[in-house]
């Protein structure tokens, strides 16, 4: 490991010697023309005599030998020395004689569950919601899909840290080799550098745009490579760097990479763009998180376990879960690159993390969740949601009341009593009933005016309870489901009076004329016989005062008495035997207006606004698959 002056720990300034320049990544797209860079490499490395590193794709040996320090007066001169170690002794990757079968990512049956939900859910929310509430989880999707695809035994994990906080030092330690360059002046590292330990990672390394002159092989080291087999390191640029395409780097690399170091420094551990950008929004994420104090040598004695616990306090504070006393969470610890102390700690636990080959899926998952978390405010309802019978009964009330169905059965009502009286009634009634009829006079204008009247409160009627049916059913739902909901309704009642009124006019009346009881004809019968017995007492009078009969005046008298009071007792009679049968036809006729107004009403808004609150249902199934709980909406 290169020695580096305590210079290192001095704050970022921008400098001419970055790690890349623009010009290194504008000669990347030239990559593979003329002599390679691993053989120009050789070539430098074997003019200076230094130190032949590892290629890989090569016989996977390499030659240690120790480079003589020819200048090393002054500080430009020690880093001219360094720099050249490090282009003398980082090894680049390059593309293996044989190529390696790569096993792909295999999820268990949970993961893919949830993974299989949270596209369902996607597809079923495509039409109710916005792209950008649905931004993030397709992007899960997509990140789960890629990653799947690619191999299964690597993991791939990055340091990220804020300027002077040594994690380019801690990425050379870990590599056994001078890889990423170090220095006094800020930022150093402008590009993230990819080291594995092991062959068959390039589609890992190229998923996070790394291009093949950034791609380094440690020092060969037999225990090392054992220990770390299956590992791709990432070392990322500064992620408080003055310079935006810096920032940009970081953000990218960390939403695709399958665990990330932070290194942080005695003097910026509790920087408030680390905890506020970074740790708490991914405090989800703390099973596949190190969080690493470096830099401890500057420390002085119990003062490394203060700032630890002060650092685990303000994680707490984060949300992230610690992984202490067997729990799952991220995983704190101190060290000194420069020095080594924590370094082969930190060497064992990232090789007992990689052996497991269990970050990629817990990385996955904690994507998923905090997707989940995010969708969360579109999904979830705390209170029971839907139309409850009584709400669809009042519904039915309302049109029923809007297209006068109890009116309607009055009328009915009326009628069938009004038939049977005057198919009861005495003929002299019917005849008066029928003079009034002829006689009385048009009221004009004002029947039109009430009907115009009656049409607009019908209407306005209609309106409400489409109103009042939206709201309770859109009750308790969140904001895009409730929306749309509404806009159902709203759809729905659109020529909704109009339907109603057709209704009304076919269903308000029943077909053909009004039944008759079966003692109608006896009491039509009844009527007819006093009517005849007025006819021949009146007669049997007229005869006796012309002299053409006999004077007996008490015979005919009879009979014309019992006819006039038996027929308007008969009709009475009818009258009260007729109101059941009257009210029954009245009561059948509202009825009938009744379910034909709720049939209307369901087709055209109850099952449009059902609908609705069944898609919420499903998607809310779906939510509770994809957060793992497996609740169904009710």
């Amino acid at each position: 490991m290169t020695a580096v002056t305590d210079q290192d720990h001095t704050e970022h300034a921008d400098h001419a010697g970055d790690t890349v320049t623009d010009k290194d990544q504008h000669d990347n797209s030239r990559h593979g023309e003329g002599p390679s860079e691993e053989d120009r490499a050789d070539k430098r490395t074997d003019a200076k005599g230094g130190t032949r590193a590892r290629v890989e794709g090569d016989d996977g040996r390499a030659d240690a030998t120790e480079a003589a320090d020819s200048w090393d007066d002054g500080l430009i001169a020690r880093r001219v020395a360094e720099g050249e170690a490090a282009e003398q002794a980082a090894a680049l990757e390059t593309r293996s004689h044989g190529a390696q079968p790569v096993t792909p990512l295999a999820y268990d049956g949970v993961l893919r569950s949830r993974l299989e939900a949270l596209r369902e859910l996607i597809g079923l929310s495509r039409t109710r919601l916005d792209s950008r509430t649905l931004a993030e989880a397709g992007r899960v999707l997509d990140e789960a899909s890629t990653r799947r695809r690619l191999s299964g035994q690597h993991t791939v994990v990055a340091i990220a840290g804020a300027t002077g906080s040594g994690k380019s030092q801690l990425f050379n330690a870990l590599a056994g080799v001078p890889i990423s360059e170090t220095g006094v002046r800020r930022p150093t590292t402008a590009a993230p550098i990819a080291c594995s330990w092991s062959d068959g990672a390039a589609t890992l390394i190229e998923r996070l745009g790394i291009p093949p002159r950034l791609r380094r092989r440690p020092l060969q080291n037999g225990d090392a490579d054992t220990e770390l087999s299956g590992l791709v390191l990432v070392d990322l640029p500064d992620h408080d760097s003055a310079a935006v395409k810096h920032r940009e780097h970081v953000d990218r690399i960390l939403a695709l990479v399958d665990a990330v170091i932070w290194v942080v420094d005695p003097e910026k551990y509790a920087d408030a763009v680390l905890h506020e950008r970074y740790l708490r929004p991914m405090a989800g994420h703390a099973e596949v998180m190190f969080v690493v104090l470096n830099q401890i040598d500057r420390l002085p004695g119990e003062a490394t376990e203060q700032v630890l616990d002060d650092l685990r306090r303000l994680l707490d504070e984060d949300g992230i879960a610690l992984g202490e006393h067997g729990e799952p969470g991220a995983t704190v610890l101190s060290l000194s690159a420069l020095t080594g102390d924590g370094v082969p700690e930190l060497r064992e636990m990232l090789g007992q993390f990689v052996t497991e080959r269990g970050a990629p899926a817990r990385r996955i998952s904690a994507d998923v969740d905090a997707a989940a978390v995010g969708l969360w405010p579109v999904y979830a309802t705390r209170r029971r949601t839907g139309l409850s019978e009584e709400a669809r009964d009042e519904f039915a009330a309302r049109l029923a009341d809007a297209v006068g169905a109890t009116a309607a059965g009055e009328a009915a009502e009326r009628a069938w009593a009004r038939n049977a009286n005057r198919a009861c009634g005495t003929p002299w009634l019917r005849l008066w009933r029928w003079y009034q009829d002829r006689t009385e006079p048009v009221t004009g204008r004002l029947p039109l005016r009430a009907q115009a009247d009656e049409e607009a409160t019908a209407r306005q009627r209609v309106e409400h309870a489409v109103r009042t049916l939206a709201d309770r059913a859109s009750a308790g739902l969140p904001a895009p489901w409730a929306q749309a909901v509404r806009e159902a309704a709203v759809r729905g009642s659109q020529g909704l009076p109009e339907a109603l009124d057709e209704l009304a006019a076919r269903a308000g009346r029943l077909p053909g004329r009004p039944p008759r009881p079966g003692w109608w004809p006896a009491a039509v019968l009844a009527q007819a016989a006093m009517t005849l017995l007025q006819v021949v007492g009146g007669l049997w009078l007229l005869g006796q005062i012309i002299g053409f009969m006999a004077p007996n005046l008490g015979v005919p008298v009879l009979l014309m008495v019992t006819g006039i009071v038996g027929g308007p007792l008969i009709e009475w009679s009818c009258r009260m035997a007729a109101r059941g049968p009257a009210r029954r036809y009245g009561t059948e006729a509202e009825r009938r207006l009744r379910e034909a107004a709720a049939g209307c009403g369901r087709a055209r808004v109850l099952d449009p606004v059902a609908a609705e609150l069944l898609r919420y249902r499903e998607v809310r199934e779906q939510y509770g698959k994809v957060t793992g709980v497996g609740a169904t909406a009710r």
